[in-house]
């Protein structure tokens, strides 16, 4: 193999439909190349500077590295993050799966996250700077409960969009059109929380819901769990919710904590890791 013949390019837009169908056919099929086309085209202004980076042999795609970038208010002051959304690499070509991983990172002004590291990313990505978030999660399942007088809980977009204020009407408007995005708001005596969750895979079954984003009221999203989880199950079919506590700010008294939940990364010298959650990001894009 001739190292000189394998390039390490950036993803312009008019590689996405290329690389869309190289993650269709070798990273997961169950994902269309058209929802991949959508993890390449989020519907948040960012002005990227590309899509991530390929790895080409002879002109042929024979690995990508996608990047999903956006501009945050953190603590007052804006940032620029990447994150890392999806890696693949063929076999015979994995010796090269560093150089893109330093291609993406070698881009300055950025903070990087990735949410979804797999399998020997995740000592890869320690040892290029990345710090483990805290996932500390509790499996707590949905059960039906009874409607509460002067509690609404709903996912009308209507309705969503109509009670969201500040900040929790900008994430509404820049992830409604998020694929994996689900927005739920709890509504009571004129205050709201706001919840975006999305459905996840546990053992091939597509039964689990994740909070992404936590807005409004924490104190009410709390009291009004019960509705809330009885509201994932029958409005969305989750059996149980993976309630990461530092992203929903408790834990519900039900379920039981995992041994070993996922790991979320982040490289950052100038974000917290108590500021950082999961919009903007591959998982309100892509259902997998």
């Amino acid at each position: 193999m001739n190292r000189k013949k394998i390039d390490v390019r950036p993803i312009m837009a008019d590689d996405t439909d290329v690389v869309s169908w190289f993650l269709h056919n070798h990273l997961n099929s169950r994902v269309g190349p058209s929802a991949w086309g959508a993890l390449l085209a989020p519907p948040w202004s960012a002005d990227p500077p590309n899509h991530g980076f390929q790895l080409v042999a002879d002109d042929t795609i024979v690995g990508a590295y996608i990047a999903v970038y956006s501009e945050r208010d953190v603590d007052g002051e804006p940032r620029r993050f990447c994150n890392l959304a999806a890696f693949c690499v063929l076999e015979e070509f994995r010796g090269h799966s560093l150089r893109l991983m330093r291609a993406i990172l070698a881009q300055q002004g950025f903070e990087f996250t990735d949410f979804s590291p797999s399998g020997n990313v995740v000592a890869l990505n320690q040892r290029l700077g990345f710090a483990v978030l805290d996932t500390a999660t509790r499996l707590t399942p949905n059960l039906p409960r009874l409607p509460r007088r002067g509690l609404t809980i709903s996912d009308d977009p209507t309705v969503v969009a109509g009670v969201l204020s500040g900040r929790d009407a900008r994430v509404h408007a820049e992830h409604r059109d998020a694929t994996a995005a689900r927005h739920i708001v709890a509504i009571r005596e004129g205050e709201y929380g706001y919840l975006v969750v999305r459905k996840d895979r546990r053992k091939r079954l597509p039964l689990f819901a994740s909070p992404l984003y936590v807005g409004g009221s924490q104190d009410l999203l709390r009291a009004a769990w019960p509705q809330i989880s009885s509201h994932l199950l029958l409005r969305h079919a989750a059996l149980a919710t993976l309630a990461e506590r530092r992203v929903l700010g408790f834990s519900p008294t039900l379920g039981f904590d995992l041994a070993a939940p996922r790991a979320k990364m982040l490289r950052s010298k100038n974000v917290r890791a108590e500021a950082v959650d999961y919009l903007y990001s591959e998982l309100t894009l892509l259902e997998w």
